[in-house]
């Protein structure tokens, strides 16, 4: 075995542990606690004016997610997320609930214009889009994304009764 390298004792492999204290930030000695704060204030200082809004208005639930233009979410929030359950979740009224949370959500973050892309034949498409305007953003563009096929699987066999 010509290819097999020399092996090294592990304990000489490694460099001596730095001290929590002396820790310099943004190294692998850091505290867990500095890190979480760390994240908090990047995520907090993020302020967006412009965004997307996807509508997935589905038969049993509505899921409202705002991202900044290249995609990264900034809030999200869904039927089940603002407190509703079973048969409930499907209601236009719970569409607009998760919608007004999202968007409160997103407003704290600075953002002012949306684009208003719809998924889905669920009750809440509408009612979702005015909770959005109604939460303080403006809505410059309403595009349905919904997928149609061209005609694309094989149906099922018909069913002989």
């Amino acid at each position: 075995m010509a290819d097999e390298k020399e092996k090294q004792p592990v304990d000489q492999a490694l460099p001596d542990p730095v001290p929590v204290d002396q820790a310099v930030p943004g190294e692998a000695g850091e505290a867990k606690g500095d890190e979480k704060a760390i994240r908090r204030k990047v995520r907090g200082a993020k302020s967006v004016p412009m965004g997307i809004a996807y509508v997935l208005a589905t038969f049993n639930n509505t899921m409202v997610s705002i991202t900044d233009p290249s995609g990264g979410v900034i809030a999200w929030s869904t039927a089940g997320k603002a407190g509703f359950k079973g048969s409930r979740k499907s209601t236009a009224f719970a569409a607009t609930m998760a919608a007004q949370d999202a968007g409160r959500q997103a407003v704290a973050r600075g953002m002012r214009e949306v684009e208003v892309r719809v998924q889905g034949a669920g009750s809440g498409r509408e009612s979702a889009i005015r909770a959005l305007q109604s939460s303080g953003m403006t809505v410059s563009v309403i595009k349905d994304v919904t997928p149609v096929p061209h005609n694309g699987c094989r149906p099922r066999k018909r069913r002989r009764v």
